[in-house]
């Protein structure tokens, strides 16, 4: 099978189409021949030498996928049918024509969507739902501070934000991606590169500050995150594209919020967890992306790119023009 592939660490030229061997279906596994696979940050940092994958995962690029039911492993419960349409989230593997998946990391395709909006659901919508219910105990009437707001998991923040009850904010960096945020549901938007985003929060708040952030950006924000945060706020960090280091009072102006700082990930945690999540997930937001009307959830999508691409796809990704999320299709 076709997969993408880099000998060594570096920028994207180093990517490139290798034919390789297609991998079979462990016990309790599914075989996925592939139709879709999105970009995450997670791809960009692998190819950088900059994020290992899990011990036992595929050293492959490729999070999340959709595709169809090609093979099932011994043991496996009876779910899922050899043809079945689903779409899977990974610990690595998708970017190739086959991947491997315990069959509780399966989730149906919704009605009305194709495989290419199929793939832009597993892994920026399934960490937007820990996020949110799972890390950050978002309850109705809360506002919410999304980070990145046109990003894959901003745009799925979002709508899950609202569809909760929550209001959320987002920060953006250009007049583009506000205007996406606010058409998805953001009660407002904020241009960094115009703005100071804490005040802007606080003003909106009215003082108050936001119960919740979802942060990836880290050091960079810490200060303006701190600052309007309200008292009693949980901030929930999951990415360090600001950078790793923090000088300055961060735990007394925390303290001072009584404020929570809690950080998580999703592609280390454990198959019980990961399907936990899944199950989760399939039952209460999978419908939603079929529904007619306001509570209807929608995948957004930037690009497609042919496989092939792979070089001009992950350029476009590290350009942070993107909105929404990238997605690669497999040759069939």
């Amino acid at each position: 099978m076709l997969a993408v592939h880099f000998d060594q660490p570096g920028g994207p030229e180093n990517l490139y189409l290798k034919e390789v061997a297609k991998p079979s279906p462990g016990e309790g596994e599914v075989l996925l021949k592939v139709a879709a696979s999105a970009l995450n940050r997670a791809d960009i940092l692998q190819r950088q030498g900059q994020y290992a994958p899990p011990p036992g995962a595929s050293s492959i690029l490729g999070i999340e996928a959709s595709g169809h039911v090609a093979e099932l492993g011994p043991g496996c419960q009876g779910h899922w049918k050899i043809g079945d349409p689903a779409m899977a989230l990974l610990s690595g593997g998708g970017q190739a024509q086959y991947a491997t998946v315990p069959e509780g990391l399966l989730m149906p395709i919704p009605a009305g969507l194709t495989l290419p909006q199929a793939a832009a659901i597993p892994e920026a919508w399934l960490t937007a739902f820990q996020l949110l219910h799972l890390v950050g105990n978002v309850q109705a009437g809360d506002s919410v501070l999304i980070h990145a707001g046109a990003s894959g998991v901003g745009t799925a923040a979002i709508q899950l934000a609202r569809i909760a009850g929550a209001i959320p904010l987002v920060t953006v960096g250009s007049q583009d991606k506000l205007q996406m945020a606010e058409k998805l549901g953001a009660a407002a938007g904020f241009n960094y590169k115009e703005e100071d985003f804490s005040e802007a929060t606080m003003k909106f708040t009215k003082g108050a500050g936001v119960n919740l952030i979802l942060d990836c950006i880290g050091g960079s924000y810490w200060e303006k995150n701190v600052n309007c945060l309200a008292l009693d706020g949980r901030w929930v960090l999951y990415g360090l594209m600001g950078g790793a280091d923090v000088s300055g009072p961060l735990f007394s102006k925390l303290l001072f919020k009584r404020g929570s700082l809690v950080t998580s990930l999703l592609r280390s945690r454990d198959k019980k967890y990961k399907q936990m999540l899944v199950k989760a997930f399939t039952e209460q937001i999978v419908p939603h992306f079929s529904m007619e009307g306001p509570q209807r959830l929608l995948p957004v999508l930037d690009r497609v790119y042919p496989v092939a691409e792979i070089q001009e796809a992950h350029k476009y990704m590290e350009s942070n023009k993107h909105m929404g999320k990238i997605v690669l299709e497999l040759p069939q």
